[in-house]
């Protein structure tokens, strides 16, 4: 052994589920409904995929896809298709087949795994994946439909082809790519970002010290885990011991009731998803014996949904951050006098997007010419960050690798002020700030002063234009089921809480579109809005 093997290891999350493995003969590391797995049980299904993947032919750097939901072959792939030398493509669920074709195309996958209640999203497409050697089916009883199988091969028919014995890691490089994440496109074609093993380690790391995890961590499953590889908290809870609770589908009161039966510690989830729950009915059965810790992120949070979420004895832990950084790079750091303040005050400050994760390290708000504006509350500029959580760069694309990374930084497309403590506070998307008579209106802190209403469940603000003034925003709410409002009185509310120039000049009550992971598709409302015009539809 040479000295520098004494002092040095690679840094990969593979030695987290080698260590858990050892040190966690008889906990369980995954549930899923009325099947457990212990720590090692679930170390030998990894490892007998990962020789399944090698026996059946990857090789090195080879990507391999998967389209499933939080089920536990997901969780298993996120060790296996590493530990077999490959790299993980784990795609959106909610995508259409054109979508899912051009990600499978432009990665190069080789093979691709698919949950057969999905595979109507790869049959329409099949011949024209150009890369793709051989399609495996993974057969999930819980599925609401079974699905056509799209070939002969099922994944634990497949899994039987490789050994349980542990297996000795070909990793050369930490920084080499252990999956592609793609963006949601929704201003071009979806980018494949660039994760390695060394940013998924200290990532997994980073949130489970953040959100103080320990091997009594039990995690539930309602952030997808195709999404930035859920947070790197695929990785994160095995880092700990903990006990991952899969789940296939998010249904408020299933989760209700998980949090009570599991004993769940901690979740992750948009502010939609906070809103699902807090107005379910099955909320009022809730009843914790244990602490519960929630991370939101996605979008900025109201205060309004915070401080309901945290009356239920949950604490909330608001985080930022992009696909481009695996997640969250950024935490509301909380302050320990902060506890003597009213619950509504601690709400309005935990809805900052704070400050660097522990070893994320670097964020700045710059204007134009990168010098940081000043923390004065007031004044936006651009959110750039750089450091251990930033990716590799897009895949198969050095161009805009080049833009994001400009001046030595990468430039999240996010408006923010600095306050005097150095935690920041989102105003907007670059994109989505309202520009009326000249004058910038963020569209957060509209949306903000909506959600007080009594009647909002969720809502949207938008640029539409305006003859006078060039644009003015405009209000799309849902309303709480069987809640009453009118567009004069959401009108007439946003006046006792805004300067008059910020409030709506119309409000429309419909559904919001959304991503996949709870995220308003802001731009769908757009280009109805602005159609006929040369501005603002992106």
């Amino acid at each position: 052994m040479s000295s520098s093997e004494v002092f040095y290891n690679f840094l990969t999350p593979q030695s987290f589920l080698d260590r858990s493995a050892a040190v966690f003969g008889n906990k369980d590391a995954v549930v899923y409904r009325q099947k457990r797995w212990t720590y090692p049980e679930f170390a030998r299904r990894v490892n007998q995929l990962a020789s399944a993947l090698r026996g059946w032919g990857i090789q090195k750097g080879d990507r391999v896809a998967f389209l499933c939901p939080n089920i536990p072959p997901m969780l298993e792939a996120h060790f296996a298709v590493p530990l077999a030398g490959g790299v993980l493509v784990a795609i959106n669920t909610r995508l259409a087949p054109d979508d899912i074709r051009y990600i499978l195309n432009d990665s190069g996958a080789r093979l691709l795994f698919v949950d057969t209640e999905l595979s109507p999203l790869v049959a329409p497409v099949r011949e024209e994946l150009v890369t793709v050697d051989a399609i495996v089916n993974i057969v999930d009883e819980q599925a609401n439909a079974p699905g056509e199988k799209l070939s002969d091969l099922d994944y634990e028919s497949f899994l039987a082809t490789g050994q349980t014995e542990p297996l000795s890691s070909d990793l050369k490089d930490e920084n080499d790519l252990i999956s592609i994440n793609y963006t949601s496109g929704t201003s071009g074609k979806p980018k494949g970002v660039m994760y390695t093993h060394r940013g998924a380690y200290l990532n997994a790391l980073g949130e489970a010290l953040e959100l103080g995890m320990d091997n009594r961590t039990v995690y539930l499953w309602t952030l997808p885990m195709f999404h930035c590889n859920g947070w790197c908290f695929t990785w994160g809870v095995v880092a700990v011991g903990g006990t991952h609770i899969c789940l296939r589908k998010f249904y408020p009161e299933t989760v209700i009731s998980l949090l009570m039966s599991e004993g769940v510690t901690h979740f992750c989830g948009s502010p939609t998803i906070l809103i699902m729950l807090v107005n379910d009915r099955a909320i009022k059965t809730l009843k914790l014996h244990q602490q519960l810790r929630v991370a939101t992120a996605g979008a900025p949070p109201s205060p309004t949904i915070i401080q309901s979420m945290e009356e239920l004895g949950i604490d909330i832990t608001h985080v930022y951050g992009l696909t481009e950084t695996y997640g969250p790079h950024s935490v509301c750091e909380w302050q320990a006098p902060w506890d003597e303040l009213a619950i509504a005050e601690r709400a309005r400050l935990k809805a900052r997007q704070g400050v660097p994760y522990i070893h994320a390290a670097e964020m700045r708000v710059v204007d134009n010419l990168m010098n940081d504006v000043p923390a004065d509350g007031t004044t936006m500029g651009e959110v750039v960050m750089r450091g251990n959580n930033v990716m590799k760069g897009y895949f198969n694309d050095p161009d805009a690798t080049q833009n994001a990374f400009r001046g030595g930084w990468f430039h999240s497309g996010d408006l923010a002020v600095v306050y005097p403590d150095g935690y920041i506070e989102l105003r907007d998307r670059a994109k989505d700030i309202i520009i009326s008579t000249g004058v910038n209106i963020s569209t957060i802190e509209v949306e903000r002063a909506i959600y007080k209403h009594p009647a909002v469940l969720e809502v949207a603000v938008i640029a539409v234009p305006d003859e006078k003034r060039g644009e003015v925003p405009k209000a799309f709410v849902t309303l709480k089921p069987e809640a009453a409002a009118t567009e004069k009185e959401i009108i007439n509310f946003c006046h006792q809480h805004l300067a008059g120039f910020k409030c709506p000049r119309a409000v429309e009550f419909t559904e919001l579109p959304k991503t996949a992971t709870g995220k308003v598709q802001k731009f769908r409302l757009r280009e109805k809005e602005w159609a006929g015009y040369e501005k603002r539809i992106h």
